[in-house]
């Protein structure tokens, strides 16, 4: 019998494997008929205390990067946001803890086959992209952003949206160029 996305995900919300410092709230936004899946790294503190994507400044400028207002980027059936890890995984030295390596293994293969109509994935960030493109990821982020017209047109990496980033973006003018215009463009097909 075919397991159901909605079982799954409550399956994910209840989630206690990790032992996290905190209460864990795993971080799932998923609906059979979404058209683009974001794979990101993991909820921030933000997104862990009100238990929406994307919910804060690097979602912003994601927002901005997908020409979409909060409004279409938040209906459901448009985007699915599924990360490497669902849960908040704490901080390090004032940055945000990697995911956990438990989540994706965990999870990742009963989910995606579930969502059947993503057209578009975009990998946000080193650990979505590792995961996703496997012996194709480049050794660097960086790398592995600039490459994008190497993949298939139905992925697309990115660096992380995050302020942190922003000395990455200015030394990389080509970004706002040439890639967000073609990420507008193939969000815009995958939603027709």
């Amino acid at each position: 019998m075919a397991e159901s996305l909605a079982a799954l995900v409550a399956e994910i919300r209840a989630c206690r494997h990790c032992a996290l410092p905190h209460e864990p709230r795993p971080v799932i936004w998923v609906h059979p008929e979404a058209r683009i899946l974001i794979a990101g790294q993991a909820p921030g503190r933000r997104v862990h205390e009100s238990g929406v994507p994307w919910d804060d400044p690097s979602g912003d400028r994601l927002r901005q990067w997908l020409g979409m207002d909060r409004e279409a980027f938040y209906r459901r059936e448009h985007i699915a946001v599924a990360a490497m890890g669902f849960c908040y995984p704490g901080t390090v030295k004032g940055a945000d803890s990697p995911p956990r390596p438990e989540c994706a293994p965990l999870w990742r293969a009963r989910l995606l086959p579930l969502l059947t109509k993503v057209r578009l994935t975009l990998l946000v960030g080193l650990y979505a992209q590792r995961y996703h493109l496997g012996e194709a990821a480049k050794p660097t982020l960086g790398e592995s952003v600039r490459a994008w017209r190497e993949y298939p047109a139905n992925v697309m990496p990115l660096p992380h949206p995050s302020w942190r980033n922003s000395a990455w973006l200015k030394r990389n003018p080509w970004f706002d160029l040439e890639l967000v215009p073609a990420l507008r463009a193939r969000v815009g097909l995958a939603l027709r």
